[in-house]
C-alpha cells in the first residue's frame, strides 16, 4: 500500500474533525478505517462517514440524547465502543446519573453482565476525565 497523496490525507483529516469534535480524539480503529479504507477505496469512506453524520447529526435529537442512546444500544451488546459513546454523551452534558439511568435500562433487559459492564465503563470515563483535569491544571 503506498502513501496516501495530498487529495487523499486531507479528505482523511476533514473525516477526523467530527471525531475530535466530538470526543477530543479519534478512537484507533475509526483512524484505521479512515486511513486503510481512505487511501485503498476513498468512496467508501465518504460513503460511511455521509451515513454516520445523517444519522447522528439529525435534527429531531439532541446530541446528548443521542450519545446516551447510542451508549446504551452498545452497552446491550456488549460492545465495547460503548465506552466511546459514554465519553462522547459526558462531553454533550450528559450527568452521570443519566449515564447510570441509561445502564440501569440495560441491565433490566441485558442482566448483571450490562450492569457490570457499564459500571466499569463510567469508572473509566470518570478516571479519564480526572487524568485529563489533572494534565490541564499542571499545565497552568
Amino acid at each position: 500500500m503506498g502513501l496516501a497523496n495530498t487529495a487523499q490525507r486531507s479528505a482523511i483529516s476533514a473525516y477526523q474533525q467530527p471525531y475530535l469534535d466530538l470526543l477530543g480524539f479519534v478512537p484507533p480503529r475509526i483512524e484505521a478505517r479512515l486511513c486503510t479504507t481512505g487511501v485503498m477505496d476513498p468512496t467508501m469512506v465518504e460513503l460511511q462517514e455521509k451515513t454516520r453524520s445523517y444519522a447522528m447529526d439529525t435534527p429531531h435529537l439532541e446530541p446528548k440524547m443521542v450519545q446516551m442512546m447510542l451508549f446504551g444500544m452498545l452497552l446491550m451488546a456488549g460492545n465495547d465502543a460503548a465506552q466511546t459513546h459514554c465519553i462522547a454523551a459526558r462531553r454533550c452534558g450528559a450527568s452521570w446519573e443519566e449515564l447510570q439511568a441509561t445502564i440501569n435500562l440495560c441491565f433490566l433487559f441485558r442482566g448483571l453482565p450490562a450492569a457490570n459492564r457499564g459500571a466499569h465503563m463510567l469508572a473509566s470515563v470518570a478516571a479519564r476525565e480526572a487524568e485529563q483535569a489533572d494534565g490541564s491544571a499542571n499545565e497552568q
